[in-house]
């Protein structure tokens, strides 16, 4: 798996090249990091219509197309909804799979709440836990604000293959989390 700019997908041409460095470095995913938002209802449909044709072009090269979200589609709200329920209803999932960043939390959004709603549309998650007192911080799965007991159970309903541990504070952490993903 791996990441892609909305900027390299959206032009066919840096599109069939990025598809066969994919195809090089022999992955299984191309997920768009960011790129669906827009100032209106419209002007979302009318990205996921784009990542729509970027699924379409990725399943002809024999991999699978996703998308990675961030807060910033569950904070910004559309006709009084998170952008991101407007991108599930408007991409295609037989060609776009959504890969969940459980960060979406600190926004209040839990990922086995969209695992359970939209079956069957998720390939991965990265996996992120926050101290209950300050959401800002990281801390070792387990002790902080996600359900993980309920995530897992959830995750078999949403389709996800695949788990990643994204961390961005000291090795201590990651390496409690590895020690808390030997119970799932």
């Amino acid at each position: 798996s791996c990441h892609f700019t909305w900027n390299e997908i959206m032009d066919d041409e840096s599109l069939k090249e990025r598809i066969d460095f994919a195809q090089q470095l022999g992955l299984k995913h191309m997920v768009c990091s960011g790129g669906l938002e827009g100032k209106t209802v419209d002007e979302v449909k009318k990205r996921c219509g784009q990542m729509n044709h970027f699924g379409e072009m990725v399943k002809k090269g024999g991999m699978i197309a996703g998308y990675h979200n961030h807060n910033g589609e569950f904070d910004h709200k559309l006709d009084g909804r998170p952008e991101y329920d407007i991108m599930l209803e408007n991409l295609d999932p037989s060609v776009v799979k959504m890969q969940f960043q459980v960060a979406a939390i600190t926004s209040g959004y839990k990922a086995q709440d969209y695992f359970r709603k939209f079956p069957g549309r998720f390939i991965s998650a990265h996996l992120q836990d926050y101290s209950p007192s300050n959401h800002q911080k990281e801390v070792i799965m387990g002790t902080g604000i996600v359900d993980w007991p309920d995530f897992f159970a959830a995750a078999k309903t949403g389709g996800l293959s695949y788990v990643f541990v994204e961390m961005e504070s000291d090795p201590t952490v990651m390496e409690g989390c590895a020690k808390y993903l030997q119970n799932f």
